[in-house]
C-alpha cells in the first residue's frame, strides 16, 4: 500500500483559495485521473472517477474502499481509497511563489495514480472577498470580472503532481 498525495498549483490573479465547491473534503466532488498497473505497468486508457462519497466493499474482510478496478491487461485488481483531512485551499501566497497546495490524500493498492485532469465543480474567491462558485477548471484556465474588486480575475497555468507520503 502506498499513499500519493494530489498536489495542485496555478497562476492565481486577484484569487486566492481555490478548492472543490464543498471544500477540500468535499464528498461529492470527482477525482479524475489515469491509474498505471504496479504489476505490468499498463496505464489505463481513459481517466478513472473516484469521489469520497462512493464507497465499495472489499472482497475480503469488512473495510471499505472508494474503488477497486482490474487491470485490463494483466487482470490484476487494484483499488483506490481517498483519505479525507489532509488537503487545504490553493492560497494566493502559495501561488505567487510557485508552491503546490495538498488537495487529497489517496491510499493505492496495486495501482498509482498518474495525469490528474481537472474539472468542474470548484470554488474561489478574489481578494475583495467575492466568491466564485462552480467554476470550471476542464478547459485549463478561469477568467472572469470581480464588480466588487473592480478588477479582472483569473486562474491559469495548472499544474498537478502525486507525491509518495510516508
Amino acid at each position: 500500500m502506498v499513499k500519493f498525495m494530489l498536489k495542485i498549483a496555478a497562476e492565481l490573479e486577484n484569487l486566492t483559495n481555490l478548492q472543490p465547491q464543498g471544500g477540500c473534503d468535499d464528498p461529492s466532488f470527482s477525482f479524475l485521473f489515469k491509474l498505471k498497473c504496479e504489476n505490468c505497468g499498463e496505464i489505463s486508457q481513459k481517466e478513472t472517477c473516484v469521489s469520497l462519497g462512493d464507497t465499495v466493499p472489499l472482497p475480503q474482510g469488512k473495510a471499505n474502499t472508494n474503488l477497486i478496478q482490474r487491470c485490463k491487461l494483466c487482470s490484476r485488481d487494484g483499488t483506490v481509497t481517498v483519505n479525507s483531512g489532509r488537503g487545504k485551499p490553493l492560497t494566493q501566497e502559495e501561488s505567487e511563489a510557485g508552491k503546490y497546495a495538498p488537495l487529497m490524500l489517496f491510499e493505492c493498492r496495486g495501482y498509482e495514480p498518474v495525469d490528474y485532469l481537472f474539472g468542474d465543480g470548484w470554488k474561489v474567491e478574489s481578494l475583495e472577498g467575492t466568491k466564485f462558485e462552480g467554476v470550471d477548471l476542464s478547459g485549463g484556465d478561469f477568467a472572469d470580472y470581480d464588480e466588487k474588486g473592480e478588477c479582472p480575475v483569473m486562474i491559469s497555468n495548472l499544474r498537478s503532481t502525486f507525491d509518495v507520503v510516508k
